[in-house]
């Protein structure tokens, strides 16, 4: 099959956005097909193109046996609601233009959503192209900006969800990443083009790798917990800064927050207001020597804002750490809640609540034979059911159905 496949965010970018494009893309090349990603050019999420973009329009490259076109976006770093439909107009405008001078034929366009708006250059495509038309939906938006209070435009609300349905009608098919987001599309009256490609993890570059990483970083008398990940609005900051400040309290544990995002100003002033000098942010860290600071961690927290909305999530994160063998404390329920426990390679607390987080730490912090266990019950548990070459071949024979 020759797929185009459009996702607004990719490498050298890292989130789970961009480490499944180009894991799915990868390994479908792998599996004899030809991929041509469209992308932006990185800058996610600081919202600063590097140099060698500027002044350009479009760029070529190649990735992982993947061909990668990437183009031009309105990018800030200043996050409004104006700058950032600058920044996903411009995209959906750009990739469409470059998509439009793209030689040859074309068996599926493939586009991931959120951002939302990919999936108009997508339909558009495929259609300018004679192919089918695949829509991944990885979060159901505009419902998920509305219910974090990201969007509150009642016009854009309406506009917005009409387009949604306009994606949801014309697909050849919809790709669901969870049992809930499956649930939704198939209970809307889509049961019958929805297909279900779960969230995963790359189990050959996420594996426990700790030893040095944890001698060069000084973390050898120390219970270290890590969070990698997004600094955002859905992960509740503001919980995980109460509870450094509560774990202030025992001696020996400190916290790593690894990555960038919106709220991490927020954070840097949380730490100087609260003196949290057991907490320590890394910053963003390449997406190669992840599993490296993942692995040196004696456990990982995967949290998520108390919400209904994520009751249906199932954040890749959590297969990162499993896939290290450190034992994850979860505070996402519903879905995730369910694979953990099935798992037995964590613990689940609720949502937000950071005493419940705190006795998980302490349980796992008293008890080293404890996190061995959990470690190698999920490692084993995500090498069977979550690995992303395994998902690719999932995906490869839904595509080949059309």
């Amino acid at each position: 099959m020759r797929i185009l496949y459009i996702s607004q965010y990719f490498p050298p970018e890292i989130g789970a956005t961009q480490t499944r494009a180009i894991e799915m893309a990868s390994n479908l090349v792998r599996q004899g097909h030809q991929v041509t990603v469209l992308t932006e050019f990185p800058n996610h999420p600081k919202g600063i193109i590097p140099e060698k973009y500027r002044g350009r329009f479009i760029e070529h490259d190649r990735v992982g046996g993947v061909d990668v076109i990437r183009t031009w976006v309105y990018a800030r770093p200043n996050k409004t609601f104006l700058t950032r439909m600058g920044f996903y107009l411009s995209f959906m405008f750009t990739s469409f233009i470059a998509g439009l001078f793209l030689r040859g034929k074309f068996d599926i366009v493939y586009a991931t959503s959120p951002p939302f708006f990919v999936g108009v250059t997508g339909l558009l495509l495929s259609r300018l192209k004679s192919a089918r038309f695949v829509f991944e939906v990885r979060d159901l938006w505009p419902q998920s900006a509305v219910e974090l209070g990201e969007l509150s435009n009642k016009t854009f609300i309406r506009w917005a969800e009409r387009l949604e349905n306009v994606y949801y009608k014309k697909a050849d098919f919809l790709i669901a990443v969870t049992k809930g987001i499956y649930r939704h599309l198939s209970a809307r009256g889509y049961s019958a083009k929805v297909r279900q490609v779960l969230n995963g993890t790359n189990t050959e570059l996420f594996y426990y790798r700790g030893v040095k990483k944890r001698q060069e970083m000084d973390w050898k008398d120390t219970f270290v917990v890590v969070y990698a990940g997004i600094l955002g609005i859905a992960q509740g900051m503001d919980q995980l800064c109460q509870l450094v400040e509560n774990c202030k309290a025992h001696s020996g544990i400190r916290f790593v927050f690894i990555g960038e995002g919106p709220q991490k100003e927020k954070v840097k002033l949380l730490q100087e207001r609260k003196e949290l000098h057991n907490l320590f942010l890394l910053g963003e860290v390449p997406r190669e020597i992840i599993p490296q600071y993942i692995s040196a961690a004696d456990c990982c927290l995967v949290p998520l804002k108390k919400n209904p909305l994520f009751l249906g999530a199932l954040p890749s994160k959590m297969f990162d750490c499993m896939a290290c063998e450190r034992p994850v404390i979860l505070s996402v329920d519903g879905e995730a809640r369910r694979v953990l426990e099935e798992s037995e390679g964590g613990i689940y607390v609720e949502p937000e609540n950071t005493q419940q987080m705190e006795k998980a730490i302490l349980r796992l912090k008293n008890s080293p034979t404890l996190c061995r266990k959990m470690g190698k019950a999920g490692r084993e548990y995500v090498k069977q059911n979550f690995s992303r070459r395994q998902k690719a071949l999932e995906l490869e024979k839904i595509l080949l159905e059309l």
